[in-house]
């Protein structure tokens, strides 16, 4: 595995081919402050060039996943410096290019969700390609009752869940649990309690580790680009993706696994 970056707040733990990153502000329910931002960017970006690593797990520490943006840290920083609206701008799209980028990260990535997921904190909830939630897990988009919309998420939040739910749950702020998230289609999976979820992760890996690595990273990028692009060029980026993993060491090796009816190397590894 390649050599993470030193973090601060977050803890990294690296396992043959996962990696768990763990938030790790549990006194502020693990709210997303700008260093911790910045740390999520620099690990994701040393990931995505590691083909060793096949799944992420992101998680909470404290028994809470994440209470969305550092309220109290943002308004500190009002009090210490007059910023302009330009400022203030910029340092939001920041979480957006963050939003953007674990969207699209090469490896499967898998949301651990207990406690709360809160503002950002369900944004993140929304772009996992597989999320796991706890049955007594609170949710809320809690923005617009702070004054403020919920800018870098709303796109994620209103693509998993639809506009109209997503209308409904920005403009009142309504509170929910697990059951509710899984209606939505926030969480994919519910889970009893935290060993529950354990559990059930434990099973998600188990299946990720059947699929070939750049096989799973190449679909990513072909869902994505059939939500971007005309059918028909989609449809073309799809075919130089197959083309390319078919003829790949990896594809020749699900093929000629298929055939001797054995699993493929990486389903051992």
């Amino acid at each position: 595995m390649t050599d993470l970056p030193e973090t601060k707040d977050l803890i990294l733990e690296p396992q043959g081919s996962v990696l768990t990153i763990w938030f790790n502000r549990p006194e502020a329910k693990n709210s997303l402050s700008s260093e911790m931002v910045s740390e999520l960017h620099a690990v994701l970006d040393v990931a995505a060039q590691d083909a060793s690593l096949r799944t992420l797990i992101i998680r909470g520490k404290g028994g809470i996943f994440c209470a969305g943006a550092d309220i109290k840290g943002f308004k500190s920083g009002l009090q210490d410096v007059e910023p302009n609206a330009d400022d203030v701008a910029r340092g939001n799209r920041f979480f957006g290019d963050l939003m953007i980028k674990l969207n699209e990260q090469p490896q499967t990535v898998v949301m651990l969700v207990e406690g709360a997921a809160i503002g950002g904190g369900l944004g993140l909830c929304c772009i996992g390609d597989v999320t796991i939630v706890t049955r007594d897990a609170k949710f809320r988009l809690s923005e617009t009752s702070l004054g403020i919309p919920p800018a870098q998420i709303a796109p994620f939040v209103t693509e998993r869940i639809g506009l109209t739910q997503a209308r409904r749950l920005m403009l009142t702020g309504a509170r929910f649990k697990g059951v509710e998230a899984v209606h939505y289609g926030i969480g994919h999976m519910l889970a009893d309690d935290s060993a529950d979820m354990e559990k059930k992760c434990a099973e998600v890996l188990e299946q990720i580790a059947l699929c070939a690595p750049r096989a799973n990273a190449v679909t990513k990028s072909i869902i994505f680009e059939a939500t971007r692009r005309p059918r028909a060029e989609a449809l073309d980026f799809a075919s130089r993706g197959f083309a390319s993993c078919m003829l790949s060491e990896e594809g020749r090796e699900g093929v000629t696994a298929f055939v001797e009816k054995r699993k493929p190397k990486w389903a051992n590894e």
